[in-house]
C-alpha cells in the first residue's frame, strides 16, 4: 500500500513511518523544514517540504494523487497559548485546515485516511455532564475535528480517528515537549507539589502500530481510543525522578481547591498577556489534572493489533532526552 503521511518528520509521524515501512508499505511525506534530516531518517521515504496550512487545494491534491492512504499527524499541542481567541486559533488549525486536507485527499481518490486526535474528545463523549468541550476550546475543537473529517469521507473514503492519551518516547533532532511541561520543574524543585489524579499513557512505538493498524484494517467512521497503562501522576513522577537519579525527592499531592486557586492566578496572568490557553486554567485542575482519565484500551488494541507494555522504559527515554538539553 502507498501511504502519504502529513507530518512524517514529527514525533508520531516519524514512528508511524518506521512502522509502515517495517510492514512493507511505501511511504512519502510532507513536513516543515524545521529540523536537519540525517541518516536517522529512512532514505527510501520521499520528503517534500511545505506547510499544508498555507498550500492551495491544487498543490495538496498533487501530493496525494496515486496514494492508497493518508495519515494526518500534525496540529498544535493543547499546551500552546495563542494570542487572542484560543477557539479561533485551534478551530482554524484542527478543524478547518485538517478538514480541507482530508477533503482534498478524498478528491485525489485516496481510499483511507487516519487522523490523530485526543482522548479528551472521548471523555467529552462518554461523560457529557462534565462539559469538557464547553469549558475548553481545545477539547471543543478536537470534537469538531473528528466530526468534520469523518463527514468529509462522503462514502468515498474511509476515515478513522485515533484518540490519543499521554505519549512517551524520544526521536532524533527533537526535544520532547515534556522538557518544558514537567521535567524542568522536577529537576529544579526540592519538593514536588502536584495535583492528585492520573491518565492513561502509552509508548510512541505502540501509537505507531495503532496508526498502521488503522491504515490496514480500520473501519469507516470509527473513533479508536488508543492507550496502554493507567498511571497516577505520582507513579509517573516517581518513574521520571528515578530516571533523573533523584528518586529520593518528596512528592506532595495537592487538594483540588488549592490548585484551583493556582488556576485563577494563571488565568489572570494570561489575560494580562493577551493570550488564551486551549485548556482553560479556571477549569483545568477540576476537569483534568485532578481527575483519573483512565480507560480500558483492550477493544482498540485487539481490533487494530497494536501491542502494549514498556511504559517505564518509554518514560525513561523521554526524560533522558530532555536532560540532554537542560
Amino acid at each position: 500500500m502507498k501511504v502519504f503521511i502529513v507530518g512524517g518528520t514529527g514525533f508520531i509521524g516519524y514512528y508511524s513511518t518506521l512502522e509502515l515501512l517495517k510492514r512493507g508499505h511505501e511511504v512519502s511525506t510532507i513536513s516543515l523544514p524545521d529540523i536537519e534530516i540525517g541518516k536517522w531518517f529512512p532514505k527510501e521515504v520521499e520528503i517534500k517540504y511545505g506547510n499544508v496550512f498555507e498550500m492551495g487545494d491544487d498543490a495538496l491534491k498533487e501530493l496525494f494523487v496515486g496514494f492508497d492512504a493518508m495519515v494526518y499527524a500534525v496540529g498544535p499541542d493543547d499546551r500552546f497559548k495563542p494570542k487572542g481567541s484560543a477557539y479561533d486559533f485551534f478551530h482554524e488549525r484542527l478543524v478547518e485546515a485538517c478538514g480541507r486536507v482530508v477533503a482534498v485527499a478524498r478528491e485525489a481518490v485516496v481510499d483511507k485516511c487516519v487522523v490523530t486526535n485526543s482522548y479528551f474528545a472521548y471523555f467529552d463523549r462518554v461523560e457529557p455532564e462534565r462539559k469538557l468541550a464547553e469549558h475548553h476550546a481545545y477539547i471543543k475543537c478536537r470534537v469538531e475535528q473528528a466530526e468534520r473529517v469523518i463527514s468529509e469521507g462522503k462514502d468515498k473514503m474511509d476515515v478513522m480517528v485515533l484518540e490519543l492519551p499521554y505519549i512517551f518516547g524520544s526521536m532524533p533532532e527533537r526535544t520532547p515537549l515534556w522538557k518544558d511541561v514537567l521535567v524542568n520543574m522536577l529537576h529544579e524543585s526540592e519538593i514536588i507539589f502536584y495535583p492528585k489524579g492520573g491518565s492513561n499513557m502509552i509508548a510512541v512505538e505502540h501509537v505507531a502500530e495503532a496508526v498502521a493498524g488503522a491504515v490496514e484494517k480500520g473501519k469507516q467512521g470509527r473513533r479508536y481510543q488508543i492507550g496502554d497503562v493507567n498511571l497516577s501522576w505520582v507513579s509517573m513522577i516517581k518513574i521520571m525522578l528515578k530516571s533523573m537519579g533523584m528518586g529520593n525527592k518528596k512528592i506532595i499531592t495537592l487538594p483540588t481547591f488549592l490548585v484551583n486557586m493556582q488556576g485563577k492566578k494563571i488565568k489572570k496572568q494570561e489575560d494580562e498577556q493577551g493570550v488564551e490557553s486551549g485548556l482553560n486554567p479556571l477549569y483545568l485542575f477540576k476537569d483534568i489534572m485532578c481527575q483519573e482519565l483512565y480507560f480500558n484500551p483492550t477493544e482498540s488494541a485487539d481490533e487494530l493489533g497494536y501491542s502494549r507494555g514498556g511504559i517505564e522504559k518509554s518514560i525513561d527515554d523521554t526524560v533522558k532526552a530532555c536532560l540532554k538539553n537542560l
